[in-house]
């Protein structure tokens, strides 16, 4: 008979797994648009602030991890252009236009890490399925291994959710990019808010429909067949 110690490993919250996602994207976008709009700072200034967090995140990667974190490094390449672009325009447009440019470079690399076989989105979707119950999150560890039967099928909405926010956020991108140059610029100021709003609801309905809800039948059908062999297991 096995006894819980005190050496057993914690299992990870919903938040320590969704805690990457959190830095690496919505805190450096979110605090970006607080820094420029509730706090009034120019756009050079909301960028160099907001680059902090991912520019500590790179290094610390590197310097303990001895790795590259991707997506740390990719807003921070972003904000880093946009810091040196800032230095030779003027131009209110321009300057709108680029306020979609870190949302669009995070849009394309969801949309690239999904042909690299490592949808980057999972991060954030897997602590809503598995909702910290161990059987859930050994079931999604064998759907996502190739392990059950239904590995194939799963990886497939694992990849389906990353793509509908990849394309989501470019569409969203895209459409104020457009209105930065053709709508007056104080109209932009706070249609580019509704339409950040829009896209986000869009993208949870549809990667909702498409990906999580089936993901969550795998999963749960898989927790339950495995379950069911430890009975057999047990009674033989």
């Amino acid at each position: 008979m096995t006894k819980n110690t005190g050496t057993q490993s914690r299992q990870p919250s919903a938040l320590d797994n969704f805690k990457p996602l959190l830095i690496d994207v919505a805190l450096p976008l979110g605090s970006y648009y607080l820094f420029k709009d509730a706090f009034g700072m120019s756009t050079f200034a909301a960028l160099a602030w907001s680059s902090v967090v991912p520019a500590v995140r790179t290094v610390w990667s590197l310097v303990r991890e001895r790795k590259t974190n991707g997506l740390a490094g990719l807003i921070l390449v972003v904000n880093v252009v946009s810091l040196l672009l800032s230095f030779v325009s003027g131009d209110p447009r321009l300057m709108l236009a680029k306020d979609s440019g870190v949302s669009s470079t995070v849009a394309i690399g969801i949309l690239v890490s999904v042909w690299l076989g490592k949808p980057m989105m999972t991060a954030g979707m897997k602590p809503f399925i598995v909702k910290g119950d161990p059987d859930k999150e050994a079931a999604w560890q064998r759907l996502a291994s190739g392990a059950a039967a239904d590995s194939a099928a799963f990886r497939r909405k694992e990849n389906v959710f990353s793509i509908v926010w990849g394309v989501v956020l470019l569409t969203e991108c895209v459409a104020r990019f457009v209105g930065a140059y053709t709508i007056s610029v104080d109209t932009m100021v706070w249609l580019g808010s509704v339409f950040m709003i829009g896209a986000m609801v869009i993208g949870f309905l549809v990667s909702g429909g498409l990906a999580v809800e089936p993901m969550e039948r795998m999963l749960k059908a898989e927790a339950e067949a495995e379950a069911g062999r430890a009975e057999v297991a047990v009674a033989a």
